[in-house]
C-alpha cells in the first residue's frame, strides 16, 4: 500500500470512528411519557437528574438509596473519579490527581446521587440543560444502567464518601475511570440506556453529550 492510500485509510477510519453512532431503541418515543430527564452541563462536566418520585418505586438498591437520602424533590445523578469527583477545593490545587485521574488507567469511581429541593433546570441557563422525555421503559433501562454501575454488598449499594454539610452521597462503582471511559462517557451510556442514539468517541465532551440530548429532543416523537 501506497504511503497516500495509507494516509487515507487513516483519515477514513479516523472519521468512522468519529462519526460512528450507537443506535438508540427503536421504537423510542411510541410509549407516553412517565417521567422527564434532565441533562445538565456545567461546561465541561455532565450529570443528569430525575424527580425523586421516579427513583424510589419499586425495589433495588437504587430505589433503597434514592429513599435514604435527605430530603429533595429532584436526584442529580453523576458518576466519576473516586477521588477528583468528590474533592471540592480549587482545581487548580489539584492539576496533578486530575493529570493521574485522566492518564492511569483503572481509578476507582463512584456514582453520586445528589438531592435538591427545586428543578435543576430552574437554576441553570437555557444552554447548559435539555429536558428529554422518557417512557416507564425507558425510565426502567436508565435506573438498571445506574444500578448495574453500583458496588453492591448483600445486596445493597455502599457508600463510599460524604461531603461535611454536603447532602451528596457517593456510592462505590464497579467501574473504572480514566481518559477511555470519562464522565462523559457515562452519562451518554445512561442516555444509550434509555434508547437516545448516541456518538462514543464525540462522548467525550459535555457538548457532545448534550448535541445527541438535544438531537433526540428534537425528533418528532410519537
Amino acid at each position: 500500500m501506497t504511503r497516500a492510500l495509507m494516509i487515507v485509510a487513516a483519515v477514513a477510519a479516523g472519521a468512522g470512528c468519529w462519526t460512528w453512532t450507537k443506535p438508540g431503541a427503536p421504537d423510542r418515543g411510541t410509549e407516553p411519557p412517565v417521567a422527564t430527564l434532565l441533562v445538565l452541563d456545567n461546561g465541561f462536566h455532565t450529570d443528569i437528574a430525575l424527580p425523586r418520585a421516579a427513583l424510589i418505586e419499586g425495589t433495588g438498591p437504587l430505589a433503597e438509596a434514592a429513599r435514604a437520602l435527605p430530603p429533595g424533590d429532584w436526584v442529580r445523578i453523576g458518576w466519576g473519579d473516586a477521588v477528583f469527583y468528590v474533592d471540592q477545593t480549587p482545581i487548580a490545587d489539584r492539576i496533578p490527581d486530575g493529570a493521574r485521574a485522566f492518564f492511569m488507567p483503572g481509578n476507582r469511581s463512584v456514582v453520586m446521587l445528589d438531592p435538591v429541593q427545586s428543578d435543576p433546570a430552574t437554576s441553570t441557563g437555557e444552554e447548559a440543560h435539555v429536558a428529554v422525555p422518557l417512557s416507564a421503559s425507558a425510565l426502567a433501562s436508565l435506573r438498571a444502567r445506574v444500578e448495574g454501575a453500583m458496588f453492591l454488598k448483600d445486596g445493597r449499594a455502599v457508600i463510599a464518601a460524604q461531603r461535611p454539610g454536603d447532602d451528596a452521597r457517593f456510592y462505590a462503582s464497579t467501574e473504572t475511570f480514566w481518559v477511555g471511559h470519562l464522565c462523559n462517557h457515562w452519562t451518554a451510556g445512561l442516555l444509550n440506556a434509555a434508547g437516545i442514539p448516541i456518538q462514543p468517541v464525540r462522548a467525550i465532551t459535555s457538548g457532545g453529550v448534550m448535541k445527541a440530548a438535544e438531537l433526540d429532543f428534537s425528533a418528532p416523537h410519537a
